[in-house]
């Protein structure tokens, strides 16, 4: 039994530690299926994250600073697809420079307006996105095996978390079910195609673009008004980067996506969970170890147990209308 305490409470962290990747995952799902390759996820989760900060510790309203995260996030995309789409520059390079900006003036202004060394300051809970019970959790709690799992693994996490999760199958539906999803498919596959069949290709770019800013708000607010009470300097700890690998990992692919992130976490959560344990044989496991442990498995994964992960046709190639 206490086993299964243990387990329930890493899974608990894991699904928390999950969402940031999971959001910037399907933002970078939607712009990649465009063709548009997107390297500034981590810049965009960052300036999110300092928006819903400093307008939440400024109005005291979670849901003004997920709205704040949202416009800035956005606004970052819109500088992207300006870069990449309309006058048709290099992607990476354009997805490198706003994670710089965004690190560097995220810190700025956090500095400027807050005087905290970049950090915001305490929020307190009603400035929060707090943690939800859902019906019947506390009576269900003592119930062996259902009851950790419902009360500790699904019940007690915040709104962001269940819409995180929700957008996987909305995700779904809206590649795989929906006009606008067979056009951004096929847009990232063979843009002369779509254009051929009168239609427009830039803003179906920007459209994949707007969704990826809305997505990156969304993780950033999670970071800094949900899982943290404030924003601080580089909170978002290539988190970014993660939810790339993750995104090639899961090949293009919503629910792959969800358990790729979800694995992720988990060994996030393991590590964490681990720091300072002791173990058989080996015996006291340096922390140091434990915290690169997620990083180097990532690449382990991805180095040799992915297969061919084949990305989208016309990814990072911008296109040009034929006259």
């Amino acid at each position: 039994m206490e086993y299964l305490q243990t387990l329930a409470l890493i899974t608990d962290s894991a699904v928390r530690l999950s969402v940031p990747l999971l959001l910037a995952c399907l933002a970078g799902l939607y712009s990649e299926r465009s063709g548009v390759v997107d390297i500034g996820l981590e810049g965009k989760m960052l300036g999110g994250a300092f928006a819903a900060g400093a307008v939440a510790a400024i109005t005291g309203s979670a849901w003004l600073g997920l709205g704040a995260a949202i416009v800035v996030s956005i606004g970052l995309a819109l500088v992207h697809g300006y870069a990449s789409i309309t006058q048709k520059g290099n992607q990476i390079v354009s997805g490198v420079a706003i994670n710089f900006v965004a690190a560097g003036l995220t810190a700025l202004l956090g500095q400027a307006w807050f005087s905290r060394g970049g950090k915001t300051p305490q929020l307190p809970n009603t400035a929060r996105f707090n943690s939800l019970d859902l019906p019947f959790a506390k009576a269900l709690e003592d119930v062996p095996v259902i009851g950790p799992i419902y009360s500790e693994v699904i019940s007690g996490h915040s709104l962001l978390v269940y819409a995180a999760f929700a957008a996987v199958p909305i995700t779904w539906y809206v590649l795989f079910r929906t006009r606008f999803g067979l056009r951004l498919r096929a847009v990232g596959e063979n843009p002369g195609a779509v254009d051929t069949a009168g239609i427009s290709v830039t803003w179906l770019r920007y459209r994949a673009v707007i969704i990826t800013g809305i997505l990156c708000g969304i993780a950033g607010s999670y970071l800094a008004i949900a899982q943290s009470a404030g924003f601080s300097k580089d909170m978002t700890a290539g988190k970014g980067f993660i939810a790339l690998a993750a995104l090639i990992f899961a090949k293009w692919k919503p629910v792959n996506a969800l358990g790729a992130c979800f694995l992720f976490g988990f060994l996030d959560a393991l590590a964490i969970r681990m720091q300072g344990a002791s173990l058989p044989i080996i015996g006291q496991v340096p922390g140091q170890f434990m915290q690169a442990l997620p990083y180097v498995l990532t690449v382990i994964l991805l180095a040799g147990f992915i297969g061919k992960a084949i990305p989208p046709k016309a990814g990072g190639v911008a296109y040009t209308k034929e006259r």
